[in-house]
C-alpha cells in the first residue's frame, strides 16, 4: 500500500506540473518606438519621470523599447529642463500587453504639437509582398498618396493612417493636395523589401514650408518559415504545449495505475 500511495502522489504531483504549465502566461512586453515630427525642437523624453532620450532631434526615430504593459507618463522637455518645463505632456497613456507602438510627437491640422500613438500592423505579409503605412502627421489639409504616379491612398487627414500591401521593390512616392495633382511632398524613392512594413510619417508644416518625410521599418514580417525548431536529444521542438499534454498523460497514467494496483490488492 506504501508503494501505491507513492505511486499516486508522483501521478498527482506530475499532473500538478502539468496544469502549472498550462497556466496562463507571462505578460509580454511591448515595443515602443517613438517618432519625432515637430520641426526646430529638440527636446528630451521623460517616460515615467525617467528621462529615457536626450537630445531628440526632430525627423529621429527611437526605439524600440521593451516596456511592460501598464499606464505611462510621457513628457517632452526642452533639452537638459526638469518635467516641470514640459512643452507636450501626455499622462496614463495605455501600453497593452504585447503590443507594437510608435508614439509620434506631431503638428495637428492646425499646426499646434500634439502625441499620438499609432498601433502597429506586426501581421504576416505574403510571398513577395512588402506593406506600406502612411501616416499624416503634418499641419497640412487633406493629400493623396501616389506610387509611381498613381494614388495608393486618397483624401488622408491628420492624424489618420493609410495601409495596404505592396509587391516588394522600390518605388518613387510623392503627396498631393487631395483630388489634385499638385504636388505637397516629394518625391520620395521607398525601398520596401519583402516581409517587411515601411511606416511613412508626413511631417513639419505647409504655412510654415517644412514639410518633410520620415520612415520607420518593421522587419521579420515574412509568412514563410525562416526554418525548422529543434529541440534536445535529437527530438524536433514541440513547443509548450505538447511539454503539457505530455506532463498530464504521464500524471495520469501513474495516478491511474496506482488506483488499478490497489484495486487489485483489495480483490485478492
Amino acid at each position: 500500500m506504501r508503494l501505491v500511495r507513492m505511486v499516486a502522489a508522483a501521478g498527482l504531483a506530475v499532473v500538478a506540473s502539468g496544469l502549472f504549465l498550462a497556466g496562463p502566461a507571462h505578460a509580454a512586453n511591448a515595443k515602443v518606438s517613438v517618432v519625432h515630427g515637430i520641426p526646430g525642437t529638440p527636446v528630451d523624453v521623460y517616460v515615467n519621470g525617467n528621462r529615457t532620450l536626450q537630445n531628440f532631434q526632430p525627423k529621429q526615430v527611437a526605439g524600440p523599447l521593451d516596456l511592460p504593459p501598464g499606464q505611462y507618463d510621457i513628457a517632452l522637455t526642452p533639452p537638459g529642463q526638469p518635467i516641470a518645463s514640459a512643452i507636450l505632456k501626455v499622462d496614463d497613456a495605455n501600453v497593452p500587453d504585447g503590443a507594437n507602438i510608435t508614439i509620434v510627437a506631431h503638428l495637428d491640422a492646425n499646426g499646434q504639437p500634439k502625441i499620438t500613438p499609432f498601433v502597429n500592423d506586426t501581421s504576416k505579409v505574403a510571398a513577395g509582398k512588402a506593406r506600406l503605412i502612411v501616416r499624416h502627421t503634418a499641419a497640412a489639409p487633406a493629400v493623396d498618396v501616389r506610387a509611381g504616379g498613381q494614388p495608393v491612398f486618397r483624401n488622408l487627414t491628420n492624424p489618420n493612417e493609410a495601409k495596404g500591401d505592396v509587391n516588394a521593390g522600390t518605388v518613387s512616392a510623392d503627396v498631393v493636395l487631395a483630388g489634385t495633382t499638385t504636388v505637397a511632398l516629394g518625391p520620395t524613392s521607398l525601398n520596401l523589401r519583402e516581409g517587411t512594413a515601411t511606416i511613412v510619417y508626413a511631417i513639419g508644416s505647409a504655412q510654415q514650408n517644412s514639410l518633410d518625410v520620415v520612415a520607420q521599418t518593421i522587419t521579420g514580417l515574412h509568412s514563410s518559415p525562416g526554418g525548422v525548431p529543434s529541440g534536445t536529444g535529437g527530438l524536433a521542438d514541440q513547443g509548450p504545449g505538447a511539454a503539457v499534454y505530455a506532463a498530464l498523460a504521464v500524471g495520469m497514467v501513474l495516478v491511474l495505475g496506482g488506483g488499478l494496483y490497489a484495486a487489485r490488492r483489495r480483490a485478492a
